[in-house]
């Protein structure tokens, strides 16, 4: 069984070993340690915190294999983007360029310089492990934050974004990036994006383009990224649709790779979980239960598990096995969060 859990000091040996796996392009995850620990320390006063709006907050879990200790993957939320650090996007619109006269009318595309999403809520940070890579470990890692999310509401903002990694090749080459290079940045991408992932943005502000840039004076190969996802992405992306994600025309500065959005109360996962106390029978749970992802409904001990469930519509009482009751850390008449791991039709 894998449980998901807060970050703790002690995992950082095994954050830093899935930011080397991660790769470049990863931008939340850069291989570097004074960041790393900050991202931890962040955390852990994240969990600690009593919050009634949300704030600068950065929520860091790991999914770690109950049996051998092994931390195999991580997941992240940021409650309000964009409150300590300018937050940037590209907005691709229209523009009409026509002349009566002449009897000419064209439509060109254009990417504005923005920072549009500033106080959203951002889910970040999704990595799993190749050998954890089975069953419904990456959509468990994924939906968990949903479940966290709509149990905790006040922490977070009703619109959810998470940008998506943009194509770029195995040497971290981005066909977006390069035209951006050759013009204004002098600085390959691998170097752009670590910069921005150690939290260094000022070059930004100084060097990107102040006025809107027309798509077609792109190089074709830019261009034709401009929305895509990296190969290794388009899982997460699916994962994301299914919740009722889409991309509202944002996409990433330096790959292009775009920016999907939703509304909390309109996620799917988060709107079919229910709360219900706990009441605890091994053989109730086997032989009427559906699996679920399931949450506990607290902060800094919060736990996840995927076990079955069965719910008493009578008594308004979800029933677990004392496995799961433990790994949850829950007892008889807590409360629990969950929704079943069968999608709604």
């Amino acid at each position: 069984m894998y449980i998901i859990r807060p970050i703790r000091s002690s995992d950082y040996d095994a954050l830093y070993a899935v930011a080397e796996e991660s790769g470049i392009g990863f931008t939340s995850l850069p291989v570097n340690e004074g960041l790393l620990k900050r991202k931890i320390g962040k955390s852990l006063e994240a969990f600690s915190r009593d919050v009634s709006a949300p704030g600068n907050e950065s929520y860091l879990f790991v999914m770690e294999d109950i049996v051998t200790g092994e931390v195999v993957g991580t997941t992240g939320i940021e409650a309000a983007v964009g409150t300590d650090d300018a937050f940037y996007h590209y907005h691709l619109g229209k523009v009409v360029h026509a002349s009566r006269e002449l009897n000419i009318h064209n439509t060109v595309e254009i990417l504005t310089f923005c920072n549009d999403y500033t106080g959203v809520s951002e889910i970040c940070t999704l990595f799993l492990r190749e050998n954890a890579r089975k069953g419904v470990n990456g959509r468990f890692l994924s939906k968990v934050r949903f479940l966290f999310m709509e149990e905790h509401r006040e922490r977070f903002a009703e619109i959810v974004i998470a940008e998506m990694r943009g194509v770029s090749d195995e040497n971290g080459r981005s066909p977006f990036w390069e035209w951006l290079e050759e013009h204004f940045f002098s600085m390959d991408f691998p170097t752009a994006d670590y910069m921005t992932g150690i939290g260094n943005k000022v070059f930004i502000a100084e060097l990107m383009p102040k006025y809107p840039i027309y798509v077609n004076l792109l190089s074709q190969e830019a261009q034709n990224v401009i929305g895509k996802v990296h190969q290794k992405t388009e899982p997460a992306l699916r994962l994301l649709q299914e919740e009722g994600f889409s991309c509202r025309g944002y996409v990433d500065i330096f790959d292009g790779g775009p920016t999907v959005e939703a509304r909390l109360s309109h996620i799917n996962t988060a709107q079919r979980s229910r709360r219900a106390t706990v009441h605890i029978d091994d053989q109730s749970a086997a032989q009427d239960g559906e699996l679920c992802y399931i949450i506990n409904t607290k902060i800094a001990d919060f736990r996840a598990v995927v076990a079955d469930v069965s719910f008493d519509e009578q008594t308004g009482q979800a029933v677990l096995s004392h496995k799961a009751a433990a790994s949850l850390d829950v007892e008889e008449g807590d409360s629990i969060r969950f929704a079943s791991v069968k999608p709604r039709n």
